[in-house]
């Protein structure tokens, strides 16, 4: 079994941007094609950590004397979505935007604004119908998918009588939301403490196991409201949040003060969790993942880069987010952050498959995550209108978390929200 230590680089909790300029190589005003001799700025706008290490962006400069990168992260999904609407098809985007999973719907009505990727057949099924248009146009270069599994403090776990050993906790833990929660009950009476970090992220895991949560496949009508599985989640989830949650909100500072401190003894964990987890609390020995999701499996997130049609350098700019998701560069951002690979080529891969990481007690992550992808058995259908509503969910949700109203007050006021939409 391979052992490599995974580079621990933190998700950035404000804005960030930095500059990669190769050796002998300056930034300009030449904006012609590097293919041409002509030095090329390019830059790229992603959010959280895709893996996109400066190491890795140096190498594809080192291939591309003629290319400096510039990589801006936005700190989450949210503002990453607010710039990209703001400035598509008109100016300001940078010349590769990474787009999220739950707001694709939307880019998928601007299409016609962003460049058509020429490569289709190198990521899952699933993953190149999402993001191709009524045209046929494939808008999106695939990156990472998020197959879930369970993360959770091994030190705590042991302070609580529970067991430790992954294969243990993922038997322990084996059975639906009423078997997690149940384990739950058990942690917190043994400690007092928290059992998980939020409602809103825990319900994230449990929606995206529904089918059609939100919007009927077939009209496109939102149905949320008068969707009782909607309802029975966001009881459920609060009903526990009670005496099982940490009540911290994910991406908040005290949510990534909470990964060092044991605010929580277990959290939901897609594979791109993995670098955020290692990189906001790097000196804790106790993180572990297990081989299991409450009622089977599930796929939190993935998201895609695109290239919009009216920037300067379309051409190069497509030539680098072609790179930036081929096989082994989608291995090489696994290894730094965790994010699974969509590409079919890197699931046969020993880098992948054998891979072990050593900040989570050299879990063998890569067949873990395999597995719990191939426990994926539902695509939730997400529609125009999916990040809206599952928005104003999390905002109801984190109402009743930190007091500001109670659970149907705030359920009220969210199918209020969802009525006005659309």
């Amino acid at each position: 079994m391979l052992s490599r230590r995974t580079k621990a680089f933190a998700a950035v909790a404000g804005a960030a941007s930095f500059a990669l300029i190769a050796t002998g190589c300056a930034a300009g005003d030449d904006t012609a094609s590097a293919g041409d001799g002509g030095e090329v700025e390019l830059t790229i706008s992603t959010f959280n950590d895709f893996g996109y290490t400066d190491e890795l962006l140096q190498e594809y400069m080192d291939e591309n004397p003629n290319v400096t990168i510039v990589h801006n992260k936005a700190a989450t999904s949210n503002d990453a979505r607010a710039n990209y609407f703001q400035k598509l098809g008109k100016t300001g985007l940078a010349d590769v935007e990474a787009i999220e999973v739950d707001w694709l719907p939307e880019v998928m009505q601007y299409s016609d604004l962003l460049a058509e990727v020429d490569v289709t057949d190198r990521w899952l099924d699933w993953k190149v119908d999402a993001a191709t248009d009524a045209d046929g146009r494939l808008i999106g270069y695939g990156t990472d998918i998020g197959p879930e599994g369970v993360c959770y403090r091994s030190d705590l776990f042991a302070e609580a009588g529970l067991p430790t050993d992954r294969e243990e906790v993922a038997a322990l833990l084996e059975g639906d939301w009423d078997k997690y929660f149940e384990v739950g009950a058990q942690y917190t009476e043994a400690t007092g403490k928290a059992w998980f970090d939020s409602a809103g992220g825990t319900y994230q895991g449990m929606i995206n196991q529904v089918e059609a949560a939100y919007e009927d496949p077939e009209s496109g009508e939102i149905i949320a409201a008068e969707n009782g599985e909607v309802e029975d989640l966001y009881n459920q989830v609060l009903d526990a949040s009670a005496t099982q949650s940490a009540h911290l909100g994910q991406w908040s500072d005290d949510w990534f003060a909470g990964l060092s401190n044991g605010a929580y003894a277990t959290m939901l964990c897609p594979g791109w969790m993995l670098g955020v987890i290692s990189g906001n609390a790097p000196d804790v020995e106790g993180w572990d993942i297990a081989n299991v999701f409450p009622n089977g499996g599930g796929n939190w997130g993935g998201s895609y880069l695109t290239v919009p049609a009216n920037g300067e350098n379309v051409e190069e700019a497509q030539k680098l987010a072609d790179w930036l998701t081929a096989p082994e560069q989608q291995i090489k951002a696994f290894e730094n952050a965790g994010t699974f690979p969509s590409q079919t080529e890197a699931y046969s891969d020993t880098a992948l498959t054998e891979f072990t990481n050593e900040y989570f007690n050299d879990a063998p992550v890569g067949q873990i995550l395999t597995d719990r992808a191939n426990a994926v058995t539902v695509a939730p259908f997400k529609g125009e209108y999916y990040f809206q509503i599952n928005d104003a969910m999390q905002q109801a949700l984190t109402r009743v978390e930190d007091g500001t109203q109670d659970k149907q007050t705030s359920w009220d006021q969210w199918v209020a929200e969802v009525t006005a939409i659309g």
